[in-house]
């Protein structure tokens, strides 16, 4: 009597660990996306309401500031929209450079940690509240971090893992739900928890430590990310080159 074979049936480790198509990017773009909340609690509690990551948010920032609102810094939001468009920019020509993508993502993560280090670096001397130039300095340092993570993670193209917005994926979380498939709904509300535990993580760094606590961790968590894109892109693997 044959025996027919056991099909392989995929776990949630096999899902962000070692997917067929993407390999470990789902687990490290998760870290990333706990960094940007990190980073997001620094810009928008120490910085003058500025969004580094989220430009959708800074741009109507830049409204109210334009506007005459109180608490709103029409300069440090300019610096970051300037900087993250540098990162974005940048990004793309590594993109264009890099068709490995774990190769692609350590490149990415190393640089975002040194920029993130950078504006470690300018925080820790500067007094509490930040003056002008220090601030702005962070500010425009972080986003072009932020930029260059956000060109990356777009061309990655792994589903749900944006790193930086959520709209749309809280958007599938609800209109989806009809559907009821678990994994779909479980990646996507991953990706919510990891922004929303950095928000938080960052928020008490920041109001019970420091700023400059506060990029430390999200620079430790990028510097990760960046081992781990280098270690995995040592050995021959299919995801390497492709995400479909």
């Amino acid at each position: 009597m044959r025996v027919s074979p056991t099909r392989h049936r995929p776990t949630l480790l096999r899902d962000y660990l070692g997917h067929p198509q993407h390999g470990p990017l789902p687990a490290l773009l998760r870290l990333l996306t706990l960094a940007t909340g990190v980073v997001d609690a620094v810009s928008i509690l120490s910085l003058g309401r500025v969004f580094i990551a989220n430009m959708t948010g800074n741009i109507v920032f830049i409204g109210f500031a334009l506007a005459g609102a109180p608490g709103f810094s029409l300069q440090a939001a300019l610096f970051a929209l300037l900087g993250f468009v540098v990162g974005a920019g940048a990004g793309g020509v590594l993109i264009g450079r890099l068709a490995h993508r774990g190769r692609l993502l350590a490149v990415t993560a190393t640089a975002e940690c040194l920029l993130l280090l950078g504006a470690l670096a300018v925080a820790v001397p500067a007094a509490e509240p930040f003056g002008t130039a220090p601030r702005d300095l962070i500010a425009v340092l972080a986003a072009v971090a932020l930029g260059l993570q956000n060109a990356t993670a777009r061309a990655l193209a792994v589903p749900d893992a944006t790193t930086t917005v959520l709209t749309m994926t809280v958007t599938g979380i609800a209109a989806d739900l009809r559907a009821r498939n678990g994994r779909v709904l479980f990646r996507r509300l991953l990706a919510v928890l990891a922004m929303l535990v950095g928000g938080l993580a960052g928020a008490l760094l920041v109001l019970h430590a420091s700023p400059a606590a506060a990029l430390a961790v999200a620079a430790a968590l990028v510097g990760l990310v960046a081992a781990g894109g280098w270690l995995a892109s040592r050995t021959p693997a299919g995801w390497h080159t492709t995400g479909h």
